[in-house]
This record gives C-alpha cells, sequence and structure tokens, in this order.
C-alpha cells in the first residue's frame, strides 16, 4: 500500500517536473485534458484506474496505462525490497527503486535525465554504504554495518559508474559528433512547433522531424544550414546561411530570439545537425547506481543494460543511429543486480575458475 501511494506521487513528478510546473503547486492532481483537480475519492491508487477503465471521472479523457503501471511496479518493487533485505537495507533499496522508477519514465517520455535526481541519489547512496553496507558488497566481502569500507565502496562505484559512461560519451563526441547532410535538390525545412503539452518543438527537413531534445545536449551546439529562400515571421531575408542554437537563430550578421519568432524556414543544400553517441545525463545516472551497489553492480549494470536495450531496439525496430532512451535499459540493469544478478556474477566466476583445475589425487 506504502509503495502504490508512493507510486501515485511519482506520477505526479513524472508528468510536472519535466513540464517545468511543481509537484506541490497545485496541490491537487489534475487531468491532463480537461485539467479538472481529481478529489481524494477518484484518486486512490490502482483502484481509481481500474474502475473507471483508464477514463477521467469529468471529462472522460483517456488517462494513460502509465499511471497505473508506476503505481503497480513501485508497489511491487517495495514489497520485493521488504522480503530480501534487511530493514534498513530495504528502505534503501526502496529510495533507490523509487529514483529509478522516476527518472526511468521521464527519460522514456522526454528523452532527457533529471540530474538533480542522480545528485541526491549519489549521496543517499554513499550513505547506504555507510549505514548499511549489505547492498553494495552483494557480490564481495559481507561488511557489519555500520562500515566506512561500505562507504568506500559506494564511492568507488560511483566513480567507476561515472567515468566508464563518461568515456563513452567524449569518444562518442569525437566519432559520432556531427550529421552532414547533402541535397542533390534543394530541400524544404521548418520549425514545426508544439501542438500539444506532450510535444516539443522539432526541427523539420524534408521527411524527418527531429525533437529539440534530441539535437541540443550542450550550449555549444548549434544547426548550420547552407542553402537559400530563408523565411523569418513570412519575411524574406538575404541569409544563404542559418545557424540555429537551443535558444536563438543567427541570420545575415543579425541575432534573433527564438522565443520571439513565430516562423522559420527555407531551402537547404547541406545541413549540419549536432547529435551525441550517448546523453550527457547517463554518466552521472549510471554513478548514482554505482553508489548504492558498488563497482560489482556497475559492471553488471553495463553489460545487462546493453542487452536489454538492443533486444528492445530488435523488438521495436529501431533503425541504426535513431535516438533510444538508454536510462531505462541502465535502470532495468541496475535492479536485475539488486535482485539477483549478483548472484549469476558469484556462480560465472565460480565456473570460470573452476576450469582448467585439475581433480585432486587421491
Amino acid at each position: 500500500m506504502v509503495g502504490a501511494c508512493i507510486g501515485s506521487f511519482l506520477n505526479v513528478v513524472i508528468h510536472r517536473l519535466p513540464r517545468g510546473l511543481g509537484v506541490s503547486e497545485p496541490k491537487r492532481s489534475f487531468c491532463p485534458h480537461c485539467r479538472e483537480p481529481i478529489p481524494w475519492y477518484r484518486n486512490i491508487p490502482l483502484v481509481t484506474w481500474l474502475v473507471q477503465r483508464g477514463k477521467c471521472g469529468a471529462c472522460g479523457g483517456p488517462i494513460a496505462f502509465r499511471y497505473f503501471a508506476v503505481e503497480l511496479l513501485t508497489a511491487v518493487l517495495f514489497v520485493v525490497c521488504w522480503l530480501l533485505f534487511p530493514p534498513l537495507a530495504a528502505l534503501f533499496a526502496m529510495v533507490f527503486c523509487v529514483l529509478l522508477v522516476s527518472i526511468s519514465f521521464i527519460d522514456a517520455e522526454h528523452m532527457v535525465i533529471p540530474v538533480h535526481f542522480t545528485w541526491a541519489g549519489m549521496v543517499i547512496g554513499v550513505l547506504a554504504g555507510v549505514t548499511a553496507p549489505v547492498l553494495v558488497t552483494l557480490a564481495g566481502e559481507p561488511l557489519a554495518a555500520p562500515s566506512w569500507r561500505g562507504g568506500g565502496e559506494a564511492l568507488l562505484g560511483l566513480a567507476a559508474g561515472w567515468g566508464v559512461l563518461a568515456a563513452v560519451v567524449l569518444l562518442g563526441k569525437v566519432c559520432f559528433g556531427a550529421r552532414n547532410l547533402r541535397f542533390d535538390k534543394a530541400t524544404e525545412w521548418y520549425l514545426r512547433e508544439p501542438e500539444t503539452e506532450e510535444e516539443e518543438l522539432s526541427f523539420v527537413i524534408g521527411d524527418e522531424q527531429i525533437g529539440w531534445s534530441e539535437i541540443f545536449y550542450r550550449k555549444r551546439d548549434r544547426i548550420e544550414i547552407k542553402g537559400h529562400g530563408v523565411l523569418l515571421d513570412g519575411n524574406r531575408t538575404k541569409a544563404t546561411e542559418v545557424i540555429i542554437r537551443a535558444d536563438a537563430v543567427d541570420l545575415h550578421g543579425e541575432s534573433h530570439d527564438l522565443e520571439k519568432i513565430e516562423a522559420l524556414s527555407g531551402k537547404a543544400e547541406t545541413v549540419r545537425i549536432p547529435r551525441e553517441a550517448m546523453g550527457a545525463g547517463d554518466p552521472p545516472l549510471l554513478g548514482m547506481i554505482g553508489a548504492f551497489i558498488g563497482w560489482h553492480g556497475v559492471l553488471f549494470t553495463l553489460f545487462a543494460s546493453c542487452i536489454f536495450a538492443l533486444v528492445a531496439a530488435l523488438l521495436g525496430r529501431v533503425g541504426f543511429g535513431r535516438p533510444l532512451p538508454f536510462g531505462p535499459f541502465l535502470a532495468l540493469g541496475g535492479l536485475a543486480w539488486l535482485f539477483g544478478g549478483w548472484q549469476l556474477w558469484q556462480l560465472y566466476f565460480e565456473f570460470v575458475g573452476g576450469i582448467g583445475m585439475e581433480p585432486p589425487v587421491e
């Protein structure tokens, strides 16, 4: 019951934070369609969604299955944590699960990881390593609680997780830092305004539409367009080169505030679009995971998350070069370690260690 109620609160966090809304204002949950506040008797975790068959009680609009799934998932994770670990370690494991669930669903929907969640998680993970080192030493030498060695294992896991993926990000920037498009015939492009709260500003070139969050990872990232026929708010300009940044557009030596632009379009002969092999939020996320489960868990999580992502890409037919949020798969890898992956780790190394050993001489 506690897990389901916290899952209900996580739905508020997942919906509001990426949209710049506060979790406490407005105080009551509201329908995403009619914005009508939801009374308490229509806001009972799990039960309400089932009774109302996934619809708003006021306007009848559909309420996404995600709301029910988050409540059920959090409830199940809380039960499993309580059954597997001692009380204090179980509480830290529950906090770990809460962070992973909220980060995963935000990343899956918006392709962004709330990094301030990972900062808080790192601090809590190191505290867990000191006071309840069961989680950070699942596959290592058991430590009595509290233990400063547990805190050291947590810091080592944090450094290992962050360091490994930070290296991947830097290497990916070198190898895949830009996508260069050349057209034999000038191709139309334009900026597409979001039509709903679920959408974001997009860059459209030909038949391809790319969301803002898929392009601008850093402040220095920019789209470079060379062509002709550039229209700014319906007015033709002399510009043959356009530079689009996250918050501004440079045309013919002048900079224009993106928020004040109503329409921008033109025809492109070449386009340079920034891209990343991995988002900048993934390294601190794996660092947070390492703070909770140690460096052994980091290695397992990284391997398992790649397998999960590969399977998801094949099943979803996600083509090469298309963006895929990696945060949910890192979270799956971390949870897999927490709920039994460490035992697979031990069995594997026992098996490898046993290969080639000669039988004892009688």
